[in-house]
This record gives structure tokens, C-alpha cells and sequence, in this order.
């Protein structure tokens, strides 16, 4: 429950130390406001009291009271707005504040606008009304009118001191109550509380942490920063938004539309307190009710994830080092002489000359053009590292990206408007301004001229915080307001300016102090827009920093991870975070960037990059190598089996970002997704799903057989084995031999499957299978999204085909074993968008089985749709009809005529026209 301060006092006594001190001390711990928030200050009470606020030191709180009971708190009616009226409009209401008295930030914001804007999604909207401010320049959609007149929220306000209330219709859950802590609004310091309505949070990235953020005096940072990912630090990207879980497994979301540096503090009463240095308050509440309903009305607001060009879900290999074209080509050549699958070839800057954009070392990587084409000829993809940096230091004349944006006045400036040099890895360095529109053209020519000479395919963007050896600039940057902030959130290094470019720098929309954590939105939009124009497909992009709607123009890695057991497991609780944030191609570098790998952590972390969204495997210069070939045979089988294994299930991964581009689903999804009712999933980040139907459970621990599993409540079948288990909601101990990784597949499901091969290209020709497992009734369905793979917006312009599937028990199984009452068939109906319902069927069943893997049907299901999945150099489009191969069987849980584990073929098609033997009964 929410702390009550009707008992209080209304001011804080000032007659007797002992009074004030009683007054103080009934304000329980859990709900002491920080009033005191600034890092690096010891506390005094002196220091407190000039602030007006309430001191007692707390034994268990460190020194200055961080990281635990703040010792300086706020009195709970300490002087705030007053909201002096308030009328309706036409979309929702409009209300003027006062603050009468100042505060101790400087220049105070007097008299604040307030909008209440009743969207579907419902959105907040503070701001000053004598002087226009600084708002984050995202697309966001505009209302057009008021919502229903009987939403499911309820918006109250409190008059003095100011604060807003919102509580869920149904339930009187509080979702949203300003009023427990004073509102601040000064011109770099603006401060927000709200309660919690439970101690389950989660996104509020990046951060190194937990799925489940800590409410315990938990504060997180935002504002991007290049550093390698560590706990209790602000990283790469940042992204204000919450999903909070209600006590009844309904939920809601929070946005706040704010770029500047930022604190998050969490503390447990539980509650939560917005701490930022500019902008505005702007924010967006999303009622859910649902968890996968709010992540699709919060994508609503800031755009969908684009739908990837296939071979961006294939296996990925990467490393910083390999020193030359030819060292690059021979890994190739092994993955190829092996069978193992590979879809796209990597290099990091050793491929540039002398590390300079838009060009590659002729010396070291003469052969680069050539390899590329090589790529092409074996149906794989290149793609190489950018850095935004632009070296400012070579003879004039000789380095067009320079030269061309020096003419163009495209790079950031500083205070004094000359152009800023930093320092990256080709020395002094001038950053583009990607906030300008003309920067963008000139990126797309760069890119286009690089391109001619190398055709790339995708493009990776690293460094873009921006990263910066110096902090600031060469010059340093100048002692005002803006490099000093009254407030300095708990950034790395403690300045804006660590590690980046001045806070006062000039770009063209504002100052680098309002748009620093942008800049790596900016640079993918231009970057996604170049390669549409230069490649007319669907652009490929990995960005390190992100923020909101980033998902529309690239995908992200984790960064600089090290090769440590640790590093793997936080790997699931950063995926599961952005996906819930809207970018769902993520993924973690597989067997880990910076140290040596060893050979059990890389089969282990293969195994679970398997089932990343975004799979990857990237080494460190100097490293030993970690490649699938550089390992016993032994770790280079396992390590294959579940390439292949991944390369099967491309049909489903690549219908779950379908469905992530249309209706903002999750691909890697958290358990309390698919079961919000059940609170023991609402911790869980060691298991995810695919999906809604694809259980994953990794080992995480060296020298390990064994995994212990949650497994929600309800019928599972092991994917490999086709055991059932039956789970009231319990943790199961499971066997995990090094050569495998654990799945289990939930009742109900229909998973599309594919005859796998080295490429996703090769593999995409084969007839398609199903997988399906019965639920008790008897039921299941399932779905599959299919085009040409790469065509841009084949959804939008109708040029797909889309095929549900279901599955029903015609006859019910006997309840004994041994007696068998007649033939027990399923009935499959196939729906598509592209003809005529068809429908199936399927016997060849033992009896007590519920399982239905690949029962073989009487005729094959002929689609009369077309679809080019082909890639576009050298092969001839060639449209053809695709057969899908509807292939199910019903399983004796005892008894199998055939062992299962050789029934499911996971070895590459030697004839293109073989269909997949798959599983039998």
C-alpha cells in the first residue's frame, strides 16, 4: 500500500531537535524520497536541513546515503506545483501549475502547461509554456481524437502539492501516483516520482543486470557510453521505458520520451523516481493488460521492428584480428569444408587502410573485392564495421570523406562553432552531425562509392555513443552550464563529456547535450536509408548505441562481452530486454569478444547463440581463434548439430519476426509472457521461449550434465526425444549432455520446420514440415510467414503468403496402453491467404500418445502463390509453387518402431530435390 501522510504534520517543525526528528522517523524507510541525490557528497545535516528536508543517519546506508536509506529525504508535503486550473478539450485536458516557492536547482520553471491527452494508449504531455524547449525528434503518432468515452483508466488530480493519479478501471489498481514525492521542473534538473503497484520492473536498458531490475535502492543511468558491459554503470544505448507487473498478472508500461542524461532510482516501497537535465516531461502510460499487449502498444508509439532480410537470421562469423582478406577466406573455406552452416562473413576495422572509413588495405587485404565475390557464388553475405569517426588529418585532397564533409559543413562543431577533434582509431577525428539532414547524403555517397569496389552487403556501425579518446575534445571544452551541469546523473567518469564529445558541442537541431544518446539512431536511419538506395533490398544493420525506435532501422549486439561464464548467462536478461524494448534482432558474441575462450564454454555458448535472435560468434584481436573448425572434433560436432538445429527451425524464427514487424511480438520471449498468472516465471532469465511455444533451457555453469528448468504448469514434449512431461509448475532436473542444449515444445503448438542446409538460401528450397504437439484436448495450431526473404515491404504490398494451420483429434485415445480402440486419426486445416482453405488429414498413430510429430499426409498441400526466395546477383528470379510437406506422426511415448533420436535428420541435402525424411513412427 502507498504511504499516507495524512497523520504528518503539515510543515516541518523547527522548535525542538526531538520533534523534528519523531516527524521525520514516521515516515517509513522504504518510502524516504532522496532529497539529497548528488554523487560523490557525503551528507551532512547542515547540508540537509539548508534543503529544508528531513536527516537521520541510517547504520546499513553507506557514508553519503547511496545505495541505500537515503539519510536527506523529503517531508511528504514539501513545497511542490499547484495546479491552479485544469479544463477539457477536445482530446483530453489542459491545466496550468505554480510553483510559489524556489527550489534549491537554479533557474526553476514558474508556471508549467499541462496536457492529458486521452489516447488509446494514454500519453502525458508536460512542458513550458513562456519558452519553447528541447523535445526528443522522433516520430511519434499525433492524436487525432479523444479516446473511448469509457477507457479502461481513471485520471485523477491532486491540487496541493501537485500530482496526478491513474488507476486501472478494473481492477483500482494505481498505476501512476505523482503525488508521494515533490514534482521538480528547473531548466536542467527535472525530477518525478510515481509508486509502484508491485517490485516486478523490467527494461529501463542498457544496463547489465538481472531481467528483473532491483528495487532495493537500485538507481540506473541513462546516457550512452563506450564502455565494455559491467553492473551499476550506464552502457550503450538508452531506453526510458518500464513494464511493471500488477499483483493479478495484468500489466502496464511506461514511456518517457526524454533523451537527455538521466537517473532511474528504484527504491522498494516499492516506487520509482524520474531524475533528468533537460527536455521536457513527456511520457506515455500503456494499460496493457497484458505483458505482450503492452510491448505492442509502446512499439505503437515509437514504430515496429522492420522485418529482416533472411540471411540476417543465419550464423554469423566475426573476429577483430584476422589480419587479412586471405585468413578471412581460408575460415570460410573451412566452415564450407566441414558443413557446418554459415550465411554471412565479417570483418572489423583491420580490413580498412590505416583505419579509415570507406576504404580497405590493399597490402593485407588485396583480395577482399574477390572473397566478397566468392561469398556471392556460394549464397553467403559480407558485411563490414564502419566507425563514425572521420580521420581530419590526412593531406588535403587525399581523403574525400573529409574533405567532401569539411565543404559540405557536415561534422559536429564545438561552442565556438570550428569543427571538434576527437581522437578514435585513425587519430584525430572530426563525427558527422547525423542530426543533419545533408550528413545523410553524403554517408549514402561514401557508402555507395565503398560499395563499387566492395560490394557489401550489410553494414555494422560501432563506436557510436559516439566513442571519443579524449574526453571532450582535443581543445577540451569550455567551464559553463552545459558541461556542468547542477545535476550530474551517475555517469561513468563523471562528466557528460568522458569518453565523448563536448556537452556543449553545436549540431544542427541542438546541442550535443540534448541529442548525445540519439546519435546512434541517427547514424543507423542513415545508414538503413543508404543501403535500401544502394542495394534495393532490405537493409542489414547492427548498431552498438540505440534508443527508441531503433528496431525499425537496425538490430544490436551486447558489446565488448568477455569469454567467461558470466558473460553467457547475463547474455538471456540482455536479450529478453531488448526484445521487450523493441528491438528483437539481438544477440550476445558467442563464446565471447574479449579474452580466450575455452572449448566446453564456446560448444555451451554456441548452443545457446543457436537460439539468439541475432546469432554471431566474434573473437578479439589476438585471441586464440574460437571459429566452430578451431575445435576437437568432438566440440566442432556438437557445435554443427546445432547450427543445423537452428537452420531447421528457420520457418518458425522467421514467422516470429514476422510477427514482431506487424504487431510488435517478442521473438526470444520472457516466460511471464505466455504465463502472467504464474509469479514464480517472473524472475526467470536462465529459460526463454521462441515465441510462445519453444522452451530453451541453456547450461550456463562449466562442467555441468545436468540443468535444473522451470517448466510452467501444463504438458511439454523434450523436442529431441518426443518425452512428455507433464508439470504442475515446478523445477525440473534435466539431463544436458555437452553435445546437447534442451528444448521442449508446449502443447497446442505447430512449429514449421525445414530440411537444413549450409545457407539459409540452400535450405529455403526445400518442402517445408510440421511439428505438432497436442494439447489435452486434443488441439493445436500454429502459423507460417513466407516471401521472397529480402524484397522491402513484401507485407505492406500484399506480395506474401501467410498459412495457418490447425490441428484437432478426431478420435480420442483409449486411457490404458495396451488397448487400442480404433484408428485414431487428426484432422489438419490449412488456411492461407493466397487460395481456397485446404484441409488434411493424418493417422499412423499408437495408442496414449498426444503427441503428433510429422504424421505423413495422403497428398502434399500445393499453395498457388509465388515466391521468389532467391538472391538477387547472379540467380535468375524464378517464381515457383511452393510445396509445403505437411508431415506429422503419432508417437508411443514407450514405445518407437524407430529410435528417436535418429529419426530427425539434421545433415545437409546432397539433391536439391530430396524431401526431408524427418521423424517416423
Amino acid at each position: 500500500d502507498s504511504f499516507s501522510n495524512s497523520h504528518l504534520p503539515t510543515s516541518l517543525p523547527s522548535t525542538s531537535l526531538y520533534l523534528q526528528f519523531y516527524y521525520c522517523s514516521q515516515i517509513p524507510e522504504a518510502w524516504r524520497f532522496d532529497c539529497y541525490p548528488e554523487r560523490g557528497v557525503v551528507v551532512t545535516e547542515e547540508m540537509c536541513h539548508a534543503r529544508n528536508c528531513c536527516f537521520i543517519q541510517h547504520s546499513q546506508a553507506k557514508t553519503s546515503g547511496r545505495n541505500g536509506v537515503p539519510w536527506c529525504f523529503y517531508t511528504p508535503d514539501y513545497p511542490s506545483y499547484e495546479l491552479v486550473s485544469i479544463a477539457d478539450t477536445e482530446i483530453g485536458k489542459v491545466g496550468k501549475l505554480l510553483r510559489n516557492k524556489k527550489t534549491y536547482y537554479p533557474k526553476d520553471i514558474d508556471e508549467l502547461q499541462l496536457e492529458v491527452l486521452y489516447e488509446e494508449d494514454y500519453r502525458l504531455h508536460i512542458t513550458d509554456p513562456t519558452e519553447k524547449r528541447y523535445e526528443v525528434p522522433i516520430d511519434v503518432p499525433v492524436v487525432q481524437k479523444r479516446a473511448s468515452s469509457n477507457p479502461s483508466y481513471t485520471v485523477d488530480f491532486i491540487k496541493e502539492p501537485f500530482g496526478l493519479i491513474v488507476k486501472r478501471t478494473q481492477t483500482g489498481t494505481v498505476l501512476l501516483n505523482t503525488s508521494i514525492a515533490p514534482l521538480f521542473y528547473a531548466d536542467q534538473f527535472l525530477q518525478m516520482s510515481t509508486s509502484l503497484p508491485s517490485r516486478f520492473i523490467y527494461g529501463l536498458g542498457e544496463h547489465r543486470s538481472n531481467f528483473l531490475h532491483d528495487v532495493q535502492w537500485n538507481t540506473l543511468t541513462m546516457w550512452a557510453r563506450d564502455v565494455p558491459p559491467m553492473e551499476l554503470t550506464n552502457l550503450y544505448g538508452v531506453h526510458p521505458f518500464y513494464l511493471s507487473m500488477e499483483s493479478d498478472g495484468m500489466a502496464h508500461g511506461f514511456f518517457m520520451l526524454n533523451s537527455n542524461a538521466m537517473d532511474v532510482a528504484l527504491q522498494p516501497a516499492p516506487a520509482l523516481t524520474w531524475r533528468m537535465i533537460g527536455g521536457i516531461l513527456d511520457f506515455y502510460i500503456f494499460l496493457g493488460p497484458d505483458p505482450s499487449s503492452v510491448i505492442a502498444q509502446y512499439l505503437d508509439v515509437v514504430g515496429r521492428p522492420a522485418m529482416p532480410i533472411y540471411w540476417a537470421l543465419g550464423y554469423h562469423l566475426c573476429r577483430w584480428g584476422y589480419k587479412s582478406s586471405d585468413k578471412t577466406w581460408n575460415v570460410v573455406k573451412e566452415m564450407r569444408n566441414y558443413g557446418i552452416p554459415q550465411d554471412v562473413q565479417w570483418n572489423d576495422i583491420d580490413y580498412m587502410d590505416h583505419a579509415l572509413d570507406f576504404t580497405y588495405d590493399t597490402t593485407n587485404f588485396s583480395t577482399l573485392p574477390d572473397l566478397v565475390k566468392d561469398l556471392h557464388r556460394h549464397d553467403q553475405h559480407y558485411v563490414m564495421i564502419l566507425d563514425p569517426g572521420i580521420s581530419n588529418s590526412q593531406p588535403s585532397g587525399s581523403y574525400w570523406p573529409f574533405d567532401e564533409g569539411k565543404k559540405r559543413g557536415i561534422f559536429i562543431n564545438d561552442s565556438n562553432g570550428d569543427i571538434l577533434t576527437g581522437k578514435v582509431w585513425p587519430g584525430l577525428t572530426a563525427f558527422p552531425d547525423f542530426s543533419n539532414p545533408d550528413t545523410h547524403e553524403w554517408w549514402y555517397q561514401n557508402l555507395k562509392s565503398f560499395h563499387e569496389k566492395v560490394p557489401f552487403d550489410g553494414v555494422w556501425i560501432d563506436m557510436n555513443e559516439p566513442s571519443n579518446f579524449f574526453d571532450g575534445s582535443l581543445n577540451g571544452c569550455p567551464e559553463n552550464e552545459l558541461e556542468n551541469p547542477p545535476y550530474t546523473p551517475g555517469i561513468l567518469g563523471g562528466t557528460l563529456k568522458a569518453k565523448t564529445v563536448c556537452a556543449s558541442a553545436r549540431q544542427k537541431i541542438s546541442t550535443h547535450y540534448n541529442i548525445h544518446s540519439l546519435y546512434g539512431l541517427m547514424e543507423a536511419k542513415a545508414t538503413e536509408s543508404a543501403l535500401r538506395k544502394i542495394t534495393d533490398k532490405r537493409p542489414f544493420v547492427i548498431s552498438r548505441s540505440t534508443f527508441p525506435s531503433q528496431g525499425k532501422y537496425s538490430g544490436h549486439w551486447l558489446g565488448d562481452n568477455r569469454s567467461q561464464w558470466k558473460d553467457l548467462a547475463t547474455s538471456i536478461p540482455g536479450m529478453l530486454t531488448f526484445n521487450i524494448l523493441g528491438i528483437p534482432l539481438i544477440g550476445a558474441d558467442i563464446c565471447g569478444f574479449g579474452g580466450s575462450t575455452t572449448e566446453e564454454l564456446c560448444v555451451r555458448w554456441t548452443q545457446l547463440g543457436a537460439f539468439y535472435p541475432f546469432s554471431r560468434n566474434h573473437n578479439s584481436i589476438d585471441e586464440q581463434d574460437q571459429e566452430p573448425t578451431a575445435f576437437s572434433p568432438a566440440a566442432r560436432i556438437a557445435m554443427k548439430e546445432v547450427i543445423l538445429l537452428r537452420y531447421s527451425l528457420f520457418p518458425h524464427l522467421y514467422t516470429l519476426f514476422h510477427h514482431a514487424h506487424i504487431s510488435g511480438q517478442t521473438v526470444a520471449t520472457p516466460l511471464l509472457f505466455q504465463f502472467p498468472n504464474d509469479e514464480k516465471t517472473y524472475g526467470i532469465d536462465k529459460q526463454f521461449l521462441w515465441g510462445k511455444s519453444l522452451l530453451v533451457t541453456p547450461v550456463l555453469e562449466a562442467g555441468q550434465d545436468h540443468v535444473v528448468g522451470y517448466f510452467p504448469k501444463g504438458l511439454w514434449y523434450d523436442f529431441h526425444t518426443g518425452d512428455s512431461l507433464v508439470s504442475s509448475g515446478e523445477e525440473i532436473n534435466l539431463q544436458a549432455p555437452i553435445d546437447k542444449i534442451n528444448l521442449h515444445l508446449r502443447e497446442g503448438s505447430i512449429i514449421p520446420t525445414q530440411r537444413p542446409n549450409t545457407t539459409l538460401w540452400v535450405s529455403s528450397g526445400q518442402p517445408l514440415n510440421l511439428i505438432v504437439s497436442l494439447s489435452e484436448d486434443g488441439l493445436a495450431k500454429g502459423d507460417l510467414y513466407w516471401d521472397d526473404g529480402e524484397t522491402i515491404d513484401t507485407y505492406e504490398k500484399d506480395q506474401y503468403a501467410y498459412i495457418f494451420f490447425t490441428v484437432e483429434q478426431v478420435e480420442k485415445m483409449h486411457n490404458t496402453l495396451t488397448e487400442r480402440v480404433g484408428t485414431p486419426q487428426a484432422e489438419c486445416s490449412v488456411e492461407s491467404n493466397t487460395g481456397p482453405s485446404s484441409s488434411c488429414w493424418c493417422e499412423r498413430a499408437s495408442s496414449q500418445s498426444r503427441l503428433c510429430r510429422m504424421a505423413e499426409l495422403k497428398a502434399r498441400l500445393h499453395f498457388t502463390f509465388s515466391i521468389p526466395f532467391h538472391l538477387a546477383h547472379s540467380r535468375a528470379r524464378t517464381a515457383f509453387k511452393s510445396i509445403l510437406n505437411c508431415r506429422l506422426a503419432w508417437m508411443d511415448e514407450l514405445t518407437y518402431a524407430v529410435p528417436w533420436g535418429e529419426q530427425l535428420s539434421t545433415s545437409p541435402l546432397d539433391d536439391e530435390n530430396n524431401v526431408m525424411p524427418m521423424m517416423r513412427g
